[in-house]
């Protein structure tokens, strides 16, 4: 990236401006970047926890397959999922607040009587399955989010701060060279005019 800029003591003020507030942002910038790589290998571990979770349960309940198909399915149903948002390195991530089931009236006489494992065992998986797909999203988000600030670190760190530097140096050497080039024919001036007047005395 080009830094744009002109050979003068006002664009040179307004380059260590910049070159100032990228020096002062950018720690704050790492700082977040490491908090989202730990924040990313938490939740990548906990969702593989519960993908493990998840296949024991039903790796656990297997012997129970044929039971299955005799179950009411209606029984139980997912009335809402309750959400809340917490905010981690400043990025807003889901957190599971709350399952709300409803269980349709049954007469225990009619159905068999496994049918009460079965619903507590479906709600075990279905929450199960509910985190999983919350601790997704979540790392989802904070490996945007820390894609994003590693993109940032580096645009500071390898492209802007190098790049206002050479700029803000190309300047001082420019207005360094224009001053001595002054002072030269200042200096080429009075000489001439002192051998002017030496020539006339």
């Amino acid at each position: 990236m080009a830094i744009k800029f002109q050979y003068n003591k006002t664009s040179l003020q307004e380059l260590n401006k910049q070159l100032k507030v990228r020096q002062n942002t950018l720690p704050t910038i790492k700082n977040k970047e490491s908090a989202l790589r730990l924040e990313v290998k938490k939740t990548k571990n906990e969702v593989i926890t519960l993908t493990n979770d998840f296949e024991e349960q039903i790796a656990s309940y297997s012997d129970m397959y044929p039971l299955w198909g005799e179950f009411d399915q209606s029984l139980l149903k997912i009335d809402d999922v309750i959400l809340t948002t917490q905010k981690i390195a400043g990025v807003q991530t889901p957190v599971l607040e709350d399952i709300k089931y409803s269980i349709n009236d049954f007469f225990l006489m009619n159905k068999p009587s496994w049918y009460y494992d079965g619903i507590t065992i479906l709600k075990l998986i279905s929450k199960t399955v509910i985190e999983k797909e919350v601790a997704e999203r979540k790392l989802e988000l904070l490996e945007y989010a820390r894609k994003k600030t590693t993109q940032k670190v580096n645009l500071y760190e390898k492209v802007q701060i190098p790049g206002l530097q050479d700029a803000i140096l190309k300047i001082k050497r420019y207005l360094e060279d224009e001053d001595n080039l002054t002072k030269s024919a200042q200096k080429i001036v009075k000489a001439r005019q002192n051998m002017r007047k030496e020539a006339e005395e």
